[in-house]
């Protein structure tokens, strides 16, 4: 069995930064370790919360249950001709998953680097990033039923995908941890450049044709440029979804907003910018007593040092509001609230 401790501190484990406690914490490396754990009287008397790297979360207190924290790791390959399945444990980090998977040739997830996170959150986030999601390499994972204990394989219809959705953040949430995922890859690359921000930085450092090393290191000099480094400011990186809206609306507010930033979505839905969206409202760099958003991306709220994360999610709600005020637009979360 584990060792659950008391009262652990979650300030280095959250990438805000928040100074919060964990009424009770425990690490597990294996599934057996889940097993031990579900089996404790602690978890028959307490809310679970499942950590992975802590960046897409915000404590707004201490969290009076029990946090179980994934450190399940390894990789594992199987190729055949140029498909080649990758298994990575639920505990990886996933940019190291990135650059392993980019240092051997295999492609498809080079968009994706310096994603924070975990291997584990990535399918239930459908994390993306420059035109390319989970959903888009996603072969399977193994999740851990907390009800019974056994492990079930998911397929990616099971899944659920949605934009930064799945379903084991509607119908499932609560009830499967995530142990393993593995990724379709290929050794014959599809790149994904149509971004125009790839394309710049393509054209910028004169490469006419790009390797997935290229797009990785291109990826990572333009998120660098405009994310910060939560090792040196608190944050979770983009803090609300672009937000989707129906082509009547889009219409509508295009006509007293055409510069607005947008991109076309499935089922003749529009995407809009969120980023554009609250830089148009005056909160790029603004700095609110602890918190704020970051100088070079208005969608990234920050931690200036010893912000709460009431005091955050309040800066965020301040932001929400002047934005449906002005382009009659909700935004969401991205960001799990705690």
């Amino acid at each position: 069995m584990p060792l659950i401790k008391e009262n652990h501190s979650l300030k280095n484990l959250n990438t805000f930064g928040i100074d919060v406690n964990a009424k009770y914490f425990v690490e597990a490396h294996h599934v057996e370790d889940l097993q031990a754990i579900f089996e404790s009287p602690i978890v028959k008397e307490q809310a679970v919360l499942i950590l992975g790297g802590g960046s897409n979360m915000l404590f707004t207190k201490d969290y009076e249950g029990l946090i179980v924290r994934m450190n399940i790791l390894g990789i594992e390959v199987e190729q055949q001709d140029t498909e080649v399945w990758v298994t990575a444990g639920a505990g990886e980090v996933w940019n190291n998953l990135v650059s392993y998977c980019v240092e051997h040739g295999f492609a498809g997830i080079e968009n994706l680097t310096l994603i924070p996170g975990t291997v584990g959150a990535s399918p239930i986030q459908n994390i993306g990033a420059y035109g390319v999601e989970i959903k888009d390499v996603f072969a399977s994972c193994e999740a851990f039923e907390t009800a019974t204990g056994l492990v079930r394989t998911f397929s990616p219809e099971e899944c659920g995908f949605g934009y930064r959705e799945s379903v084991f953040k509607n119908e499932l949430k609560g009830k499967y941890i995530i142990t393993s995922v593995t990724y379709k890859l290929s050794t014959k690359p599809n790149l994904k450049t149509h971004y125009g921000a790839i394309n710049a930085e393509l054209e910028r450092r004169n490469i006419q044709q790009p390797s997935i090393s290229d797009i990785s290191e291109v990826v990572a000099a333009i998120r660098v440029s405009k994310l910060p480094d939560p090792k040196t400011i608190g944050n979770a990186g983009s803090f609300f979804k672009n937000p989707i809206i129906t082509k009547a609306q889009f219409d509508s507010l295009f006509q007293k907003f055409p510069e607005v930033a947008h991109y076309p979505a499935p089922n003749n839905k529009v995407k809009l910018a969120a980023g554009w969206l609250i830089e148009q409202c005056g909160f790029k760099g603004v700095v609110d007593g602890q918190t704020g958003t970051w100088k070079n991306q208005a969608l990234v709220l920050v931690n200036h040092g010893h912000a709460t994360g009431d005091e955050v999610y309040r800066f965020s709600e301040k932001i929400i509001d002047t934005v449906q005020h002005k382009f009659a637009v909700n935004l969401e979360r991205e960001v799990n609230i705690f």
